[in-house]
């Protein structure tokens, strides 16, 4: 499989993880089959990846006043907006697509850590440090005669 095609489905099963979640938490969010889900995801991912860059754009000057909590309005706007394009997909207010935007991000974020797919200021690295010198020797050269 190449791996283009493993990293997307793998960003689709993550995302369909995570709308499931919020459906299942929020009683404001639900899905009439399974096949509903699924294409909602999809269709979520891939607003996220076209709609969101433009939108983030527009509403740049809303989302450095307020220190980013903005981008979870967007998140809402788009979460309304598949509520919208897939039939069996229903979001009943704003207040539960801002809440499902909220838990779905918290959902992605986890399980793509977990995977070991964050973001790379979430990696950590642990080296260990070269031996210095030994403090019992006075740190000094050492003269044998």
């Amino acid at each position: 499989m190449p791996p283009g095609l493993k990293g997307f489905l793998q960003r689709w099963i993550v995302n369909t993880l995570a709308v499931l979640v919020a459906a299942t938490v929020l009683p404001g969010i639900r899905y009439d089959r399974a096949v509903d889900l699924v294409v909602a995801s999809l269709l979520l991912g891939i607003l996220n990846s076209f709609l969101r860059p433009i939108l983030m754009l527009l509403a740049l000057p809303l989302v450095v006043f307020t220190l980013g909590l903005f981008i979870l309005v967007i998140n809402a706007l788009i979460l309304d907006f598949v509520n919208v394009l897939v039939p069996g997909f229903h979001v009943n207010s704003f207040g539960s697509a801002l809440a499902g935007a909220l838990i779905i991000g918290i959902v992605s974020l986890t399980v793509n850590i977990l995977l070991g797919r964050g973001s790379s200021r979430l990696r950590f690295t642990w080296r260990r440090r070269p031996p210095g010198p030994d403090p019992r020797d006075g740190g000094g050269p050492v003269i044998d005669v």
